[in-house]
C-alpha cells in the first residue's frame, strides 16, 4: 500500500470518513481540501446499482454542465462540404475528412479532446476504432457527437459538454469543475450531472440506483455525499 505524504494526511483530517455530507457541504469541503499548487479538477464518482455486463443496464449519455469544466476543449470534426464549413464557422479547432484519418494513423496524432462527425463519415472513422475507442474519443450518437447539427455539437463541446459512461465496475467518473470554481458553480454542475444520470436510469435497473456518491479533487481525499435524496 502506498504511503501518504504529510500534506495528504493533513487535509484528510478535515474529512469525517464516517459521515455522509450534503452536496453543499461536500462542495465546500472539496475546495478546502484542494491544496495542490495547480488548479485541481473536481471529480464526481457515482456507484450505480446496475450490472454493466448486461446491454439493457448500460448507462451512457452526455450533459452540458452549466459552468463548464474549466478546461479549454479542442474539437476535431470529420465532415465535408457545407457541414465542414459549419464546423469552421462554429470555431472547431480541426476540420477534415480522410486526410485526418491518415494523420491519426501515421502520426499517432491526438491534439484534441472531442471528436464530432457527420453520420456519413463514420464508415471512414471506423478504421480508427482500435485507437480512438480505448481513449474514449470515438464519436457516438448517444453522446451527441455523431450528428448533422455540427455547429450545435461544436458549441456544446466548447461550452463544457461532458460524456458520462459506466465502467466495468459500475461506476461513472466525471469532472464537474475546478477548485477555483465557486461552491455554487460546483453544486450546479454536480446537480446537472446527477440529474442526467438519474434520467438515464435503465428500465431493467432494480433496487437502489445510486449506491454511493463521492466527490474529490485531483490530489485530495474522497468525500462521501448523502445519496439518499438524489434518486
Amino acid at each position: 500500500m502506498a504511503k501518504r505524504g504529510k500534506r495528504y494526511k493533513a487535509i484528510s483530517e478535515l474529512v469525517d470518513k464516517t459521515r455522509l455530507y450534503e452536496p453543499e457541504e461536500a462542495m465546500s469541503l472539496t475546495k478546502e481540501t484542494a491544496k495542490a499548487k495547480f488548479d485541481e479538477t473536481i471529480e464526481l464518482h457515482l456507484k450505480l446499482g446496475v450490472d454493466s455486463r448486461h446491454a439493457d443496464q448500460q448507462v451512457r449519455g452526455a450533459v452540458v454542465l452549466p459552468h463548464g469544466t474549466g478546461k479549454t476543449v479542442r474539437t476535431l470534426v470529420f465532415a465535408k462540404g457545407d457541414r465542414a464549413k459549419e464546423a469552421e464557422d462554429a470555431g472547431s479547432d480541426f476540420v477534415g475528412a480522410e486526410e485526418l484519418v491518415e494523420k491519426i494513423q501515421k502520426e499517432n496524432w491526438f491534439d484534441y479532446d472531442v471528436i464530432i462527425a457527420t453520420p456519413d463519415m463514420m464508415g471512414v472513422i471506423g478504421r480508427l476504432g482500435r485507437v480512438l475507442g480505448p481513449k474514449g474519443l470515438m464519436p457516438n450518437p448517444k453522446a451527441g457527437t455523431v450528428t448533422m447539427d455540427i455547429a450545435k455539437a461544436v458549441q456544446e463541446a466548447k461550452a463544457g459538454k461532458i460524456e458520462y459512461r459506466l465502467d466495468k465496475t459500475n461506476i461513472i467518473h466525471c469532472p464537474i469543475g475546478k477548485a477555483s470554481f465557486g461552491e455554487e458553480q460546483l453544486r450546479e454542475n454536480f446537480e446537472a450531472l446527477v440529474g442526467a444520470v438519474i434520467k438515464a436510469k435503465p428500465a431493467a435497473a432494480k433496487g437502489t440506483y445510486i449506491r454511493s456518491c463521492t466527490v474529490a479533487s485531483s490530489m485530495g481525499p474522497g468525500i462521501k455525499v448523502n445519496s439518499a435524496k438524489l434518486g
